[in-house]
């Protein structure tokens, strides 16, 4: 059988390092060499993709966003996925997880449906590769909640989330720790398979300690909808406790990620982040809305009906006339950018947070997150200032301009 051959040429992004002068050489949809271009043997005949000035990087893997284009994923239909994954797609990711947020049963059920359907019938056309569901509301501490829509979130119920788990899509999951039946829960999602994860949470050191022995391992965007030392005494009285951060920051098996969009930290915080837990255990998120690439105005979180409105003003998502953050609006190639000008993190370790650590974390990195031999090709293109010029998922090139 045929199989077209590709060379990406350029300064190779490699979880090591940065490779000058560099090339990827990929047979059909897999990578079968990388390394020196005066080293590599190279087949006549082979397409050659000049980076120039720019950079190969590894595609992005985002593993937690909630839409983009106008679209939520909750909106429950094939067209708010496909949309949603093709304007990420055009901005380097290849790989995302679909994130979910409060609603009803029903909702919730839809958007499996609707993000099932596409991973069965995918092709490059529909954009960023599902790499499974991130089962992330509704169960959140209702002093938590955010900007997410209020008055669904709820206590983990078997009932609920036992057939949900047992579809096998979700791979990433999400409770507050502190809420009745989160152990249970923890216990039965990392039995699935999943990334089990803290967010929304008011828990105090001892009930994060809980979901630890059972299989905890991750906490959603670091500092933001998260106990603070303050919140829990307000919460449990004396004496103080450990918040989900110190448990966090103690813990060396336990993985963090932030927002690095320029409007949820402050240089000193992402910079913080990146030296306490290092590329391996801190990922880069977009927690997009479905205000990626659409003009400032009122949009809703979660589904287009009954989800909780906010403000795309331009720079972020805030709740309508308040300062309230309510997600951001950019996609990962921004938050990369942020991450290289806010800390001394190299170019290598910031491509990393956005591309290997998540694979490694939801258990992807055997065929995706690195430029590496044996892995499908996914391939990004970026200039010299690190804006992405071209996609490649699987070796197909995904057509920007596809909507």
């Amino acid at each position: 059988m045929y199989m077209s051959t590709t060379v990406f040429r350029g300064t190779v992004i490699l979880p090591s390092g940065l490779l000058p002068q560099g090339v990827v050489l990929v047979e059909g949809e897999r990578i079968v060499a990388v390394g020196p271009e005066r080293e590599v043997k190279l087949p006549l005949g082979a397409t050659v993709i000049d980076a120039k000035e720019g950079y190969v990087s590894p595609g992005f893997v985002d593993i937690h966003t909630h839409g983009g284009g106008g679209f939520d994923f909750m909106d429950g239909t094939q067209e708010a996925v496909r949309v949603s994954n093709r304007v990420h797609a055009r901005h380097g990711t290849t790989s995302i997880f679909p994130t979910t947020t409060t609603g009803t049963p029903a909702q919730l059920v839809d958007m499996l449906d609707a993000v099932e359907s596409v991973r069965h019938d995918w092709n490059v056309a529909d954009g960023a590769r599902i790499g499974g569901v991130h089962w992330y509301g509704p169960y959140f501490a209702t002093e938590k909640v955010g900007a997410h829509p209020k008055g669904y979130e709820r206590n983990p119920d078997p009932a609920e989330y036992g057939p949900a788990l047992a579809r096998g899509i979700i791979k990433t999951a999400t409770c507050a720790a502190e809420l009745p039946g989160a152990v249970e829960f923890c216990r039965v999602a990392r039995a699935a398979g999943c990334l089990v994860t803290c967010g929304h949470s008011n828990a105090s050191w001892p009930e994060m300690a809980a979901v630890y022995e059972v299989g905890m391992r991750h906490v959603d965007h670091f500092w933001n909808a998260m106990s603070s030392t303050d919140s829990i005494r307000k919460r449990l009285n004396t004496p103080q406790r450990g918040s989900m951060a110190e448990f966090v920051l103690y813990h060396p098996e336990m993985s963090t990620e932030v927002i690095a969009d320029g409007f949820h930290h402050a240089p000193e915080m992402l910079q913080f982040a990146y030296r306490m837990k290092g590329s391996a255990r801190l990922c880069l998120v977009s927690d997009c809305s479905r205000a990626l690439d659409t003009p400032p105005g009122i949009y809703r979180i979660g589904h287009h009906e009954t989800g909780e409105p906010f403000e795309n003003n331009g720079t972020v998502g805030v709740l309508p006339g308040t300062e309230k953050l309510a997600g951001s609006i950019f996609p990962m190639e921004h938050m990369i950018r942020v991450m290289m000008r806010d800390t001394d993190a190299g170019l290598a370790e910031v491509i990393r947070m956005a591309s290997l650590t998540p694979a490694e974390l939801t258990g992807l990195a055997k065929d995706r997150g690195s430029l590496e031999q044996g892995k499908l090709a996914d391939v990004v293109l970026l200039s010299p200032d690190l804006f992405v010029q071209r996609t490649f998922i699987n070796g197909v090139e995904f057509k920007q301009s596809v909507l």
